[in-house]
């Protein structure tokens, strides 16, 4: 986990990483009432994880 930390750019962390965090936790929070923890908590890793894609993808990198 440190390595992949150490691995991102303040780019990565500031228009990827923390947007669509910040987002996803607010869905999580608004609409996952599952009543279970372990199912809101996969809820919002998945979220999270789709969010990231599409940033990835309308914020195409300049390298």
């Amino acid at each position: 986990m440190n390595k992949l930390l150490n691995q991102l750019t303040t780019r990565d962390l500031a228009f990827e990483i923390l947007p669509s965090f910040g987002l996803s936790l607010v869905m999580a929070e608004l609409y996952f009432k599952f009543g279970s923890f372990t199912l809101e908590c996969l809820a919002f890793l998945g979220t999270w994880y789709v969010l990231a894609t599409v940033f990835r993808w309308a914020m195409p990198s300049k390298e």
